[in-house]
């Protein structure tokens, strides 16, 4: 996982923090064993800093409908079972094939390995830049306001929902192409294996997941985006995985506070993800969420 200046959607200069920033790191490091590069810290360069975030990306130009897929399920942000996302920094390469036409069967799954010491030292200091305070009220959230549920944002003419079912199932099978029929879900929430087959009574059984949910990036600073902005979060691969459909409810928008995956090797990646998200999009977290996440990184 990386956190880069160049690019991170939103910005504001934080004048101050690549000091504390460093010498968090440094700490760590030494405990762990590990070399820091000082110089790269105080020239602002390390991959922690989030100090010279630029203006948002332009979100993706309006596609064509995706024919998504409305066969039940929904992720508990209140999007439909009906799209897919692509590779994130924070993801294993994109497999050859994937999300593509060409159809049979591939080979995927999600990444489940746990963080090592240098890295949650790392990711200590991402965590150290991010702003900490209450979260907004939640009465104004609407589910409309993050945009279209599913865009095809690197127009390779698949939905973001079937680019994700591409991505982190095994033994996909998608004949056309894009629409993903079936697959196992390795999945990364409860340890279980699951077998994915679209239909209205089935599809629900795999949902995608906003690791960072909707609700809560409303919350904690989405509130202030424009519309494009929110669209492109939303449908940013990065912060989508495929994850056990009961499970996906029962999170809802909780954040690390309050709901952490069942399966415990995974949640030191899962905050993992949570902290590079927030960060590249300029989220805050709350007192009780920070100290939730650096705990969790503590037992990476």
């Amino acid at each position: 996982m990386r956190t880069s200046s160049s690019s991170s959607p939103f910005c504001r200069p934080r004048s101050g923090l690549v000091a504390a920033v460093a010498a968090v790191v440094i700490a760590g490091a030494s405990l762990a064993g590990c070399a820091v590069d000082v110089g790269g810290i105080a020239g602002g360069g390390a991959a922690i800093s989030a100090s010279s975030l630029s203006t948002p990306p332009a979100a993706p130009s309006p596609d064509s409908p995706q024919g998504a897929d409305s066969s039940g399920g929904g992720d508990a942000d209140g999007g439909r079972e009906d799209g897919g996302e692509r590779q994130g920094s924070s993801f294993p390469a994109q497999r050859p094939g994937a999300g593509k036409g060409g159809g049979g069967e591939r080979q995927g799954g999600v990444d489940h390995k746990t963080g090592d010491a240098a890295e949650a030292v790392r990711l200590r200091g991402v965590l150290a830049t991010l702003e900490v305070k209450g979260r907004a009220p939640k009465n104004n959230y609407r589910r409309a306001e993050f945009g279209q549920r599913w865009k095809d944002v690197d127009r390779n003419g698949c939905d973001q929902r079937n680019d994700v079912l591409a991505r982190d199932l095994q033994q996909v099978e998608a004949p056309k192409g894009c629409k993903v029929l079936r697959g196992v879900l390795n999945d990364p929430y409860t340890g279980r294996m699951i077998e994915f087959q679209r239909g209205q009574n089935t599809s629900s059984a795999v949902q995608i997941d906003h690791v960072v949910a909707l609700a809560d990036a409303w919350q904690k600073g989405a509130q202030q985006w424009t519309a494009e902005q929110r669209e492109v979060f939303a449908n940013d691969p990065q912060n989508l995985l495929a994850v056990d459909g009961p499970a996906n409810m029962q999170k809802g928008a909780g954040d690390a506070a309050t709901w952490l995956p069942k399966n415990k090797a995974f949640r030191c990646r899962y905050v993992s993800i949570q902290i590079e998200v927030k960060a590249k999009y300029r989220l805050w977290v709350t007192p009780a969420e920070r100290d939730a996440m650096h705990r969790e990184l503590g037992r990476c």
